[in-house]
Protein backbone atom coordinates (compact mmCIF):
# COMPACT_ATOMS: atom_id res chain seq x y z
CA UNK A 1 0.00 0.00 0.00
CA UNK A 2 1.46 3.41 -1.03
CA UNK A 3 0.95 6.11 1.68
CA UNK A 4 0.73 9.11 -0.64
CA UNK A 5 -0.38 11.56 2.66
CA UNK A 6 3.57 11.68 3.29
CA UNK A 7 4.96 15.66 2.79
CA UNK A 8 8.31 17.37 3.85
CA UNK A 9 8.25 21.02 5.54
CA UNK A 10 10.00 23.48 3.08
CA UNK A 11 12.45 24.61 6.58
CA UNK A 12 13.27 20.75 6.18
CA UNK A 13 13.57 20.39 2.44
CA UNK A 14 16.09 23.15 1.95
CA UNK A 15 18.38 21.65 4.96
CA UNK A 16 17.83 18.08 3.12
CA UNK A 17 18.74 19.47 -0.64
CA UNK A 18 21.60 21.66 0.50
CA UNK A 19 23.29 18.19 1.72
CA UNK A 20 21.88 16.01 -0.65
CA UNK A 21 22.65 18.14 -3.74
CA UNK A 22 26.76 18.61 -1.93
CA UNK A 23 26.64 14.73 -1.90
CA UNK A 24 25.62 13.92 -5.34
CA UNK A 25 28.18 16.66 -6.93
CA UNK A 26 31.11 14.68 -5.17
CA UNK A 27 29.83 11.33 -5.71
CA UNK A 28 28.78 12.01 -9.51
CA UNK A 29 32.75 13.35 -10.01
CA UNK A 30 33.98 10.16 -8.21
CA UNK A 31 31.88 8.18 -10.02
CA UNK A 32 32.90 9.25 -13.02
CA UNK A 33 37.39 8.53 -11.48
CA UNK A 34 36.29 4.86 -11.19
CA UNK A 35 34.16 4.46 -14.56
CA UNK A 36 31.37 3.61 -12.68
CA UNK A 37 28.10 3.85 -15.58
CA UNK A 38 24.60 4.70 -14.09
CA UNK A 39 21.60 4.16 -15.64
CA UNK A 40 18.32 5.79 -13.58
CA UNK A 41 14.88 5.39 -15.00
CA UNK A 42 11.85 7.33 -14.38
CA UNK A 43 8.67 5.77 -15.00
CA UNK A 44 4.81 6.53 -13.60
CA UNK A 45 1.98 8.23 -14.21
CA UNK A 46 1.25 11.09 -16.18
CA UNK A 47 1.93 14.73 -14.52
CA UNK A 48 3.39 12.77 -11.39
CA UNK A 49 6.21 15.15 -11.76
CA UNK A 50 9.44 12.99 -13.15
CA UNK A 51 10.14 15.97 -15.58
CA UNK A 52 10.08 18.35 -12.44
CA UNK A 53 12.46 16.40 -10.60
CA UNK A 54 14.48 15.35 -13.49
CA UNK A 55 15.77 18.89 -14.20
CA UNK A 56 16.03 19.81 -10.49
CA UNK A 57 18.29 16.73 -10.20
CA UNK A 58 20.73 18.28 -13.15
CA UNK A 59 21.24 21.55 -11.18
CA UNK A 60 24.00 19.59 -8.81
CA UNK A 61 25.23 17.84 -11.18
CA UNK A 62 28.19 18.09 -13.94
CA UNK A 63 26.17 18.31 -17.35
CA UNK A 64 29.20 16.94 -19.33
CA UNK A 65 28.89 13.88 -17.21
CA UNK A 66 24.74 12.95 -18.27
CA UNK A 67 22.58 12.54 -21.02
CA UNK A 68 18.58 13.00 -20.63
CA UNK A 69 16.96 10.28 -22.78
CA UNK A 70 13.40 11.44 -22.87
CA UNK A 71 11.74 8.19 -24.79
CA UNK A 72 8.82 8.49 -27.15
CA UNK A 73 7.07 5.90 -28.81
CA UNK A 74 9.28 4.21 -31.35
CA UNK A 75 9.85 5.65 -34.76
CA UNK A 76 8.72 3.22 -38.11
CA UNK A 77 12.54 2.96 -38.30
CA UNK A 78 13.09 1.81 -34.21
CA UNK A 79 9.89 -0.20 -34.53
CA UNK A 80 11.92 -2.45 -37.71
CA UNK A 81 14.53 -3.82 -34.81
CA UNK A 82 13.74 -5.77 -31.63
CA UNK A 83 12.59 -3.36 -29.20
CA UNK A 84 15.54 -3.38 -26.87
CA UNK A 85 17.87 -2.50 -29.39
CA UNK A 86 17.08 1.54 -29.42
CA UNK A 87 17.72 0.88 -25.52
CA UNK A 88 21.20 -0.96 -25.90
CA UNK A 89 21.96 2.37 -28.39
CA UNK A 90 21.49 4.76 -25.26
CA UNK A 91 23.35 3.14 -22.94
CA UNK A 92 26.08 5.24 -20.30
CA UNK A 93 29.47 4.50 -20.85
CA UNK A 94 32.11 3.99 -17.74
CA UNK A 95 31.71 6.83 -15.59
CA UNK A 96 28.89 8.60 -16.88
CA UNK A 97 25.25 8.85 -15.88
CA UNK A 98 22.50 8.30 -18.73
CA UNK A 99 18.68 9.48 -17.25
CA UNK A 100 15.50 7.65 -19.24
CA UNK A 101 12.39 9.88 -19.26
CA UNK A 102 10.26 6.82 -19.67
CA UNK A 103 12.21 3.84 -20.60
CA UNK A 104 11.87 0.08 -22.12
CA UNK A 105 9.07 -0.46 -19.84
CA UNK A 106 6.91 1.47 -22.01
CA UNK A 107 6.43 -1.91 -23.26
CA UNK A 108 4.56 -3.38 -20.88
CA UNK A 109 2.49 -0.45 -19.95
CA UNK A 110 1.08 1.88 -22.68
CA UNK A 111 1.56 -0.80 -25.29
CA UNK A 112 0.02 -3.20 -23.34
CA UNK A 113 -2.86 -1.03 -21.65
CA UNK A 114 -3.51 0.30 -25.42
CA UNK A 115 -3.63 -3.60 -26.80
CA UNK A 116 -0.27 -2.72 -29.26
CA UNK A 117 1.17 -5.95 -27.73
CA UNK A 118 -0.77 -9.20 -27.29
CA UNK A 119 -0.31 -10.82 -23.70
CA UNK A 120 2.08 -13.05 -25.21
CA UNK A 121 4.54 -10.52 -26.19
CA UNK A 122 3.80 -8.82 -23.26
CA UNK A 123 5.26 -11.66 -20.61
CA UNK A 124 7.98 -12.15 -23.51
CA UNK A 125 9.18 -8.98 -22.75
CA UNK A 126 9.46 -9.51 -19.25
CA UNK A 127 11.55 -12.03 -19.45
CA UNK A 128 14.04 -9.95 -21.71
CA UNK A 129 13.78 -6.52 -19.48
CA UNK A 130 14.90 -9.09 -16.73
CA UNK A 131 17.55 -10.67 -19.07
CA UNK A 132 18.88 -6.89 -20.03
CA UNK A 133 18.87 -5.33 -16.57
CA UNK A 134 20.87 -8.52 -15.18
CA UNK A 135 23.30 -8.08 -17.94
CA UNK A 136 23.75 -4.31 -16.91
CA UNK A 137 23.90 -4.77 -13.24
CA UNK A 138 26.82 -8.07 -13.59
CA UNK A 139 28.65 -5.33 -16.22
CA UNK A 140 28.97 -2.53 -13.56
CA UNK A 141 26.07 -0.65 -14.11
CA UNK A 142 24.04 1.14 -11.03
CA UNK A 143 20.15 0.76 -12.21
CA UNK A 144 17.85 2.79 -10.58
CA UNK A 145 14.36 2.27 -11.15
CA UNK A 146 11.56 5.11 -9.76
CA UNK A 147 7.91 4.36 -10.34
CA UNK A 148 6.10 7.99 -9.35
CA UNK A 149 2.54 7.46 -8.16
CA UNK A 150 -0.42 9.65 -7.91
CA UNK A 151 -4.09 9.13 -7.50
CA UNK A 152 -6.05 9.42 -10.08
CA UNK A 153 -8.14 12.53 -7.97
CA UNK A 154 -4.19 14.39 -8.22
CA UNK A 155 -3.71 13.99 -11.81
CA UNK A 156 -6.99 14.80 -12.53
CA UNK A 157 -6.38 18.20 -10.27
CA UNK A 158 -2.73 18.73 -12.09
CA UNK A 159 -4.17 18.52 -15.76
CA UNK A 160 -6.88 20.98 -14.76
CA UNK A 161 -3.36 23.32 -13.48
CA UNK A 162 -1.10 22.72 -16.35
CA UNK A 163 -4.44 23.02 -19.06
CA UNK A 164 -4.82 26.68 -17.63
CA UNK A 165 -0.96 27.32 -18.21
CA UNK A 166 -1.00 29.11 -21.63
CA UNK A 167 2.94 28.02 -21.56
CA UNK A 168 2.40 24.27 -20.61
CA UNK A 169 -1.20 23.12 -21.95
CA UNK A 170 0.40 21.22 -24.61
CA UNK A 171 1.37 18.96 -22.53
CA UNK A 172 -1.78 17.35 -21.85
CA UNK A 173 -3.16 16.32 -24.85
CA UNK A 174 -5.48 12.86 -26.62
CA UNK A 175 -3.15 10.50 -25.04
CA UNK A 176 -2.70 11.88 -21.37
CA UNK A 177 -6.27 12.34 -21.31
CA UNK A 178 -6.92 8.83 -22.63
CA UNK A 179 -4.06 7.51 -19.40
CA UNK A 180 -6.31 9.28 -17.14
CA UNK A 181 -9.79 7.25 -18.47
CA UNK A 182 -7.73 4.05 -17.86
CA UNK A 183 -6.04 4.95 -14.91
CA UNK A 184 -7.23 1.74 -13.04
CA UNK A 185 -5.77 -0.52 -16.05
CA UNK A 186 -2.47 1.62 -15.90
CA UNK A 187 -2.30 0.90 -12.53
CA UNK A 188 -2.90 -2.93 -13.03
CA UNK A 189 -0.43 -2.62 -15.81
CA UNK A 190 1.83 -1.14 -13.32
CA UNK A 191 1.48 -3.33 -10.48
CA UNK A 192 2.21 -6.66 -12.43
CA UNK A 193 5.65 -4.63 -14.12
CA UNK A 194 6.53 -4.07 -10.59
CA UNK A 195 5.93 -7.78 -9.59
CA UNK A 196 7.75 -9.07 -11.79
CA UNK A 197 10.66 -6.83 -12.29
CA UNK A 198 11.32 -5.98 -8.66
CA UNK A 199 14.53 -7.92 -8.58
CA UNK A 200 17.88 -7.45 -5.74
CA UNK A 201 19.91 -6.60 -8.92
CA UNK A 202 17.54 -3.69 -10.21
CA UNK A 203 14.91 -3.12 -6.95
CA UNK A 204 12.31 -0.26 -8.38
CA UNK A 205 11.92 2.41 -5.78
CA UNK A 206 8.05 3.68 -5.45
CA UNK A 207 8.06 7.53 -5.22
CA UNK A 208 4.74 8.81 -3.52
CA UNK A 209 5.16 11.77 -5.55
CA UNK A 210 1.86 14.21 -4.21
CA UNK A 211 3.86 16.16 -1.80
CA UNK A 212 7.14 17.47 -4.42
CA UNK A 213 9.30 18.12 -2.22
CA UNK A 214 9.36 14.83 -0.35
CA UNK A 215 9.30 12.96 -4.07
CA UNK A 216 12.88 15.11 -4.48
CA UNK A 217 14.52 14.41 -1.80
CA UNK A 218 13.65 10.29 -1.98
CA UNK A 219 14.89 10.35 -5.48
CA UNK A 220 18.06 12.65 -4.26
CA UNK A 221 18.93 10.07 -1.25
CA UNK A 222 18.43 7.16 -3.62
CA UNK A 223 20.97 8.28 -5.96
CA UNK A 224 23.37 8.97 -3.48
CA UNK A 225 22.93 5.77 -1.27
CA UNK A 226 23.48 3.84 -4.70
CA UNK A 227 26.71 5.80 -5.65
CA UNK A 228 28.24 5.22 -2.53
CA UNK A 229 27.41 1.75 -2.30
CA UNK A 230 28.43 1.30 -5.83
CA UNK A 231 31.75 3.43 -4.83
CA UNK A 232 32.28 1.31 -1.53
CA UNK A 233 31.99 -1.89 -3.59
CA UNK A 234 34.40 -0.98 -6.29
CA UNK A 235 36.80 -0.20 -4.09
CA UNK A 236 36.77 -3.80 -2.22
CA UNK A 237 35.94 -6.00 -5.11
CA UNK A 238 38.60 -8.70 -5.56
CA UNK A 239 38.72 -10.30 -9.36
CA UNK A 240 37.55 -13.55 -8.69
CA UNK A 241 35.46 -16.26 -10.59
CA UNK A 242 31.68 -16.31 -9.08
CA UNK A 243 30.74 -19.47 -7.23
CA UNK A 244 27.56 -18.98 -9.38
CA UNK A 245 29.03 -19.10 -12.58
CA UNK A 246 27.50 -20.13 -14.98
CA UNK A 247 28.37 -24.05 -15.16
CA UNK A 248 29.29 -25.59 -18.87
CA UNK A 249 27.42 -28.51 -20.44
CA UNK A 250 29.83 -31.76 -19.59
CA UNK A 251 31.45 -33.31 -22.67
CA UNK A 252 32.46 -36.80 -23.15
CA UNK A 253 33.45 -36.22 -27.09
CA UNK A 254 34.27 -33.07 -28.37
CA UNK A 255 32.28 -31.54 -31.58
CA UNK A 256 35.67 -30.56 -33.33
CA UNK A 257 37.07 -34.21 -32.34
CA UNK A 258 33.96 -36.01 -34.44
CA UNK A 259 34.58 -34.22 -37.59
CA UNK A 260 34.87 -35.14 -40.81
CA UNK A 261 37.78 -32.36 -42.30
CA UNK A 262 38.10 -34.89 -45.52
CA UNK A 263 34.54 -34.26 -47.38
CA UNK A 264 35.15 -32.27 -50.53
CA UNK A 265 34.27 -30.82 -53.75
CA UNK A 266 35.57 -31.49 -57.39
CA UNK A 267 35.47 -28.08 -59.34
CA UNK A 268 33.09 -28.81 -61.08
CA UNK A 269 30.46 -29.53 -58.86
CA UNK A 270 31.64 -26.55 -57.63
CA UNK A 271 30.95 -24.30 -59.95
CA UNK A 272 27.22 -25.80 -61.01
CA UNK A 273 26.04 -25.66 -57.31
CA UNK A 274 27.91 -22.00 -56.64
CA UNK A 275 25.44 -20.40 -59.38
CA UNK A 276 22.46 -22.44 -58.30
CA UNK A 277 22.65 -21.52 -54.65
CA UNK A 278 23.40 -18.33 -55.75
CA UNK A 279 20.14 -17.34 -57.59
CA UNK A 280 18.03 -18.80 -55.10
CA UNK A 281 19.92 -16.70 -51.82
CA UNK A 282 19.35 -13.50 -54.52
CA UNK A 283 15.71 -14.40 -54.56
CA UNK A 284 15.67 -15.15 -51.16
CA UNK A 285 16.94 -11.31 -50.32
CA UNK A 286 14.16 -9.96 -52.04
CA UNK A 287 11.31 -12.54 -50.19
CA UNK A 288 12.52 -11.67 -46.89
CA UNK A 289 12.54 -7.86 -47.82
CA UNK A 290 8.47 -8.22 -48.82
CA UNK A 291 7.84 -10.23 -45.54
CA UNK A 292 10.12 -7.85 -43.54
CA UNK A 293 12.33 -10.95 -41.88
CA UNK A 294 15.42 -9.21 -40.93
CA UNK A 295 18.15 -12.16 -40.88
CA UNK A 296 21.84 -12.04 -39.07
CA UNK A 297 24.59 -14.46 -40.32
CA UNK A 298 27.79 -15.28 -37.85
CA UNK A 299 31.32 -15.97 -38.69
CA UNK A 300 33.35 -17.76 -36.33
CA UNK A 301 36.57 -20.07 -37.06
CA UNK A 302 40.32 -20.89 -36.94
CA UNK A 303 42.73 -18.23 -38.49
CA UNK A 304 42.95 -19.15 -42.32
CA UNK A 305 39.94 -21.08 -42.10
CA UNK A 306 38.27 -19.12 -45.13
CA UNK A 307 35.70 -16.52 -43.27
CA UNK A 308 36.48 -14.37 -46.03
CA UNK A 309 36.07 -15.96 -49.11
CA UNK A 310 33.27 -17.57 -48.06
CA UNK A 311 31.55 -14.16 -47.22
CA UNK A 312 32.54 -13.17 -50.81
CA UNK A 313 30.75 -16.06 -52.37
CA UNK A 314 27.80 -15.34 -50.27
CA UNK A 315 27.10 -11.75 -51.19
CA UNK A 316 28.57 -11.85 -54.43
CA UNK A 317 24.95 -11.88 -56.22
CA UNK A 318 22.68 -10.07 -53.96
CA UNK A 319 21.58 -6.68 -54.06
CA UNK A 320 24.00 -4.42 -51.56
CA UNK A 321 20.83 -2.15 -50.62
CA UNK A 322 19.60 -5.49 -48.54
CA UNK A 323 23.04 -6.40 -47.24
CA UNK A 324 25.79 -5.17 -44.90
CA UNK A 325 29.18 -7.15 -43.53
CA UNK A 326 30.85 -5.91 -40.41
CA UNK A 327 34.35 -6.72 -39.74
CA UNK A 328 34.96 -7.33 -36.30
CA UNK A 329 38.29 -5.95 -34.58
CA UNK A 330 39.86 -5.75 -31.68
CA UNK A 331 37.07 -3.41 -29.38
CA UNK A 332 38.18 0.31 -29.49
CA UNK A 333 37.95 2.85 -26.42
CA UNK A 334 34.22 3.57 -26.67
CA UNK A 335 33.54 0.19 -26.98
CA UNK A 336 35.49 -1.28 -23.95
CA UNK A 337 33.72 1.66 -22.05
CA UNK A 338 30.37 -0.34 -22.69
CA UNK A 339 28.95 -3.38 -22.25
CA UNK A 340 30.50 -5.77 -24.75
CA UNK A 341 27.21 -6.62 -26.72
CA UNK A 342 26.85 -2.97 -27.49
CA UNK A 343 29.13 -2.41 -30.16
CA UNK A 344 27.09 -5.70 -32.07
CA UNK A 345 23.46 -4.18 -30.73
CA UNK A 346 24.18 -1.31 -32.73
CA UNK A 347 24.56 -3.13 -35.88
CA UNK A 348 21.79 -5.03 -36.16
CA UNK A 349 19.87 -5.64 -39.46
CA UNK A 350 16.44 -3.81 -39.44
CA UNK A 351 13.48 -6.10 -40.73
CA UNK A 352 13.95 -7.13 -44.18
CA UNK A 353 17.82 -6.94 -44.18
CA UNK A 354 20.58 -9.16 -43.67
CA UNK A 355 23.95 -8.31 -41.60
CA UNK A 356 26.67 -10.60 -42.03
CA UNK A 357 29.47 -10.45 -39.13
CA UNK A 358 32.77 -11.49 -39.88
CA UNK A 359 34.11 -12.69 -36.37
CA UNK A 360 31.33 -11.38 -33.65
CA UNK A 361 30.32 -11.56 -29.89
CA UNK A 362 31.24 -15.17 -29.38
CA UNK A 363 35.34 -13.28 -29.03
CA UNK A 364 34.02 -12.95 -25.26
CA UNK A 365 34.60 -16.31 -24.65
CA UNK A 366 37.16 -17.32 -27.02
CA UNK A 367 39.81 -15.23 -27.57
CA UNK A 368 39.37 -13.32 -24.58
CA UNK A 369 38.77 -15.89 -22.35
CA UNK A 370 42.44 -17.24 -23.87
CA UNK A 371 44.57 -14.24 -23.78
CA UNK A 372 42.87 -13.30 -20.31
CA UNK A 373 41.01 -10.31 -21.74
CA UNK A 374 38.20 -10.63 -19.29
CA UNK A 375 37.94 -12.69 -16.15
CA UNK A 376 37.13 -16.42 -15.61
CA UNK A 377 33.81 -14.89 -14.11
CA UNK A 378 32.74 -12.76 -17.40
CA UNK A 379 33.52 -15.39 -20.10
CA UNK A 380 31.58 -17.85 -18.15
CA UNK A 381 28.31 -15.38 -17.65
CA UNK A 382 28.85 -14.33 -21.32
CA UNK A 383 27.31 -18.36 -22.29
CA UNK A 384 24.08 -17.26 -20.71
CA UNK A 385 24.05 -13.93 -21.95
CA UNK A 386 25.01 -14.38 -25.33
CA UNK A 387 21.48 -17.16 -25.57
CA UNK A 388 19.10 -14.27 -23.81
CA UNK A 389 20.47 -11.70 -26.54
CA UNK A 390 20.11 -13.92 -29.55
CA UNK A 391 16.83 -15.08 -28.10
CA UNK A 392 15.77 -11.56 -28.48
CA UNK A 393 16.49 -11.53 -31.70
CA UNK A 394 14.39 -14.17 -32.71
CA UNK A 395 11.42 -13.68 -30.42
CA UNK A 396 11.63 -10.91 -32.88
CA UNK A 397 11.38 -13.29 -36.12
CA UNK A 398 15.15 -12.59 -37.02
CA UNK A 399 16.56 -15.44 -38.73
CA UNK A 400 19.84 -16.31 -36.78
CA UNK A 401 22.82 -18.82 -38.70
CA UNK A 402 26.02 -19.36 -36.93
CA UNK A 403 28.74 -21.34 -38.92
CA UNK A 404 31.80 -22.02 -37.36
CA UNK A 405 34.67 -22.96 -39.69
CA UNK A 406 37.26 -25.37 -39.27
CA UNK A 407 40.13 -27.07 -40.59
CA UNK A 408 43.13 -29.13 -39.09
CA UNK A 409 46.62 -27.75 -37.83
CA UNK A 410 48.01 -29.20 -40.89
CA UNK A 411 45.50 -27.07 -43.24
CA UNK A 412 46.43 -24.32 -41.39
CA UNK A 413 50.17 -24.76 -41.27
CA UNK A 414 49.76 -24.45 -45.69
CA UNK A 415 47.10 -21.35 -45.44
CA UNK A 416 49.69 -19.76 -43.93
CA UNK A 417 53.09 -20.46 -45.53
CA UNK A 418 50.92 -20.05 -49.03
CA UNK A 419 50.14 -16.73 -46.99
CA UNK A 420 53.68 -15.73 -46.04
CA UNK A 421 54.79 -16.76 -49.97
CA UNK A 422 52.17 -14.62 -51.96
CA UNK A 423 52.69 -10.90 -52.46
CA UNK A 424 49.48 -10.28 -52.30
CA UNK A 425 48.30 -12.05 -49.41
CA UNK A 426 51.41 -11.61 -47.14
CA UNK A 427 48.94 -9.08 -45.27
CA UNK A 428 46.40 -11.58 -44.26
CA UNK A 429 49.12 -13.56 -41.87
CA UNK A 430 50.36 -11.83 -39.08
CA UNK A 431 52.64 -12.81 -36.10
CA UNK A 432 49.17 -12.72 -33.93
CA UNK A 433 48.12 -15.30 -36.18
CA UNK A 434 51.52 -17.38 -35.47
CA UNK A 435 51.33 -17.03 -31.74
CA UNK A 436 47.49 -18.18 -31.83
CA UNK A 437 48.26 -21.23 -33.01
CA UNK A 438 50.63 -22.18 -30.43
CA UNK A 439 47.78 -22.03 -28.40
CA UNK A 440 45.36 -24.06 -30.30
CA UNK A 441 44.68 -26.80 -27.44
CA UNK A 442 43.20 -23.81 -25.43
CA UNK A 443 40.94 -22.45 -28.61
CA UNK A 444 40.24 -26.00 -28.94
CA UNK A 445 38.89 -26.47 -26.00
CA UNK A 446 37.03 -22.97 -25.49
CA UNK A 447 35.47 -23.84 -29.15
CA UNK A 448 33.87 -27.00 -27.96
CA UNK A 449 32.58 -25.41 -24.94
CA UNK A 450 31.19 -22.43 -27.30
CA UNK A 451 29.23 -25.15 -29.42
CA UNK A 452 28.34 -26.96 -26.52
CA UNK A 453 26.67 -24.34 -24.27
CA UNK A 454 25.56 -21.75 -27.40
CA UNK A 455 23.89 -23.71 -30.02
CA UNK A 456 20.26 -23.41 -29.22
CA UNK A 457 17.01 -24.40 -31.22
CA UNK A 458 16.11 -20.64 -32.09
CA UNK A 459 20.01 -19.95 -33.09
CA UNK A 460 22.29 -22.96 -34.01
CA UNK A 461 25.54 -23.39 -34.83
CA UNK A 462 26.55 -25.35 -38.05
CA UNK A 463 30.43 -26.14 -38.55
CA UNK A 464 32.01 -26.22 -41.84
CA UNK A 465 34.50 -28.69 -42.68
CA UNK A 466 36.60 -26.13 -44.77
CA UNK A 467 39.46 -28.20 -44.47
CA UNK A 468 38.05 -28.09 -48.74
CA UNK A 469 36.87 -24.38 -49.48
CA UNK A 470 34.87 -25.46 -52.23
CA UNK A 471 32.75 -27.83 -50.03
CA UNK A 472 32.53 -25.35 -46.75
CA UNK A 473 31.46 -22.31 -49.63
CA UNK A 474 28.30 -24.85 -50.85
CA UNK A 475 27.42 -26.17 -47.70
CA UNK A 476 27.33 -22.27 -45.69
CA UNK A 477 25.54 -21.47 -49.21
CA UNK A 478 22.81 -24.12 -48.30
CA UNK A 479 22.15 -23.63 -44.84
CA UNK A 480 21.59 -19.74 -45.15
CA UNK A 481 19.07 -21.23 -48.17
CA UNK A 482 17.66 -23.45 -45.92
CA UNK A 483 17.44 -21.09 -42.90
CA UNK A 484 15.56 -18.10 -45.11
CA UNK A 485 13.01 -20.55 -46.54
CA UNK A 486 11.99 -22.07 -42.64
CA UNK A 487 11.13 -18.70 -41.81
CA UNK A 488 9.54 -17.55 -44.67
CA UNK A 489 7.34 -21.04 -44.57
CA UNK A 490 5.99 -19.19 -41.09
CA UNK A 491 5.88 -15.70 -42.51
Amino acid sequence: MVDLGKKLEKDEYKKLMDDLERRLTELQQKTRELGIATALVFEGLEAAGKGTIINKLMLPLDPRGFKVHPIQPPTLEESMFPFLIRFWKKLPEKGRLGIFDKSWYDRVLTDRVTDKVSKKDCQQAFNEILAFERQQVDAGVVLIKFWFHISKKEQAKRFKEIRKNPSLSWKIGKDELKQHRAYSEYIEAAEEMLEKTNTSQAPWIIIEAHDRRYATTKVFEALAEAWENAIKQHQTTVKKASTKATKLTPRNVTVLSALDLAQSLDEKTYRKELETYQKRIRDLEHEIYIHRIPCVIAYEGMDAAGKGGNIKRLTENLDPRGYEVIPIAAPTKEELARHYLWRFAREMPKAGHITIFDRTWYGRILVERVEGFCTEEEWRRAYREINEFEAHLADFGAVVVKFWLHIDQDEQLKRFKERENTPWKSWKITEEDWRNREKWPKYESAINDMLANCSTSYAPWTIIEANDKYFARIKTLKTVVKALEKALKKS
